[in-house]
């Protein structure tokens, strides 16, 4: 596993390096900084469905676009609802979600195997995964929030990119990004024993009880949940940046509230 292994890409930007070193996708994560939203959106919000100014949005988007050489029009945008629900796009659906109507319901992770079309999920403490078969030349974006890490939303992203493109589990390469670290996702018990059931072992070994609270540890579920469909460990790499204590480069709900949103992109070269 990588430890670490993200590099700044300019002031807006977080990427893989291993995805970085192959050579064969743009990608990226998005800070907070240098957009120009204000207020609560301050000031790199790339959040469509926030109260933001739509305008504000769209520049946002072209600041961040640029920074990874990515084509804005080439975004696709999906309406996530914390589903386990995976959707397979092509060309056709580029624009969708920021320039024109998504028909993208109740879908929290995107494939394809098509160049030119740029993934993009959204988050504010949950964690955005982005993955890569060099193989079979085919890409996902995840949002994977405690309910899709529980229901195993990445397990479902790496089938369906067996089941559309022939990938295999061995050869993709997995990049999970900044989000909130089980230093502050504090969880209630009905939802510890509900990973617990899930998970098993696992959970166990990877949550902290202090009085009545449980502080879970997503990434280590997360990482479990691809082993278990035989992604390789040695191919996951692991931003260990917590989204809200690093308060000055990522929006996170848990600490503020109503804010805005970071973007997770993958578009084939």
């Amino acid at each position: 596993m990588h430890n670490g292994g993200f590099t700044q890409h300019g002031p807006r930007t977080l990427t893989c390096d291993m995805l970085s070193q192959n050579g064969q996708v743009r990608h990226g994560f998005s800070l907070n900084r240098e957009g120009v939203s204000a207020g609560r959106f301050a000031s790199l919000n790339l959040g469509v469905h926030t109260k933001d100014q739509k305008k504000a949005v769209e520049e946002n988007f072209a600041l961040f676009c640029r920074e990874l050489s990515i084509d804005p029009e080439h975004l696709v945008l999906a309406q996530q609802t914390h589903s386990t629900n995976i959707r397979a796009v092509t060309k056709k659906d580029v624009g969708k979600g920021l320039y024109k109507e998504s028909d993208f319901f109740e879908t929290d992770g995107l494939i394809t195997d098509e160049p030119g079309v740029a993934l993009a999920t959204f988050y504010a403490d949950c964690t955005p995964i982005l993955l890569f078969d060099p193989v079979t030349r085919a890409i996902g974006s995840v949002h994977s929030g405690w309910r899709g890490t529980l229901g195993k939303i990445v397990q479902h992203a790496v089938l369906a990119l067996k089941k559309h493109y022939g990938s295999r589990p061995e050869d993709i390469l997995v990049a999970m990004g900044p989000s909130i670290k089980s230093c502050h996702f504090e969880v209630d018990a009905d939802v510890y024993y509900a990973f617990a059931e899930r998970f098993r072992g696992a959970v166990e070994r990877n949550t902290k009880k202090l009085g009545e609270k449980f502080y879970i540890n997503t990434d280590a579920l997360n990482v479990q949940s691809l082993l278990e469909v035989g992604v390789p460990e040695s191919q996951i790499s692991i931003c260990h940046l917590c989204t809200y204590c690093e308060k000055d480069m990522f929006f996170s709900h848990r600490r503020s509230g109503e804010t805005g949103r970071m973007c997770a992109v993958i578009e084939l070269i």
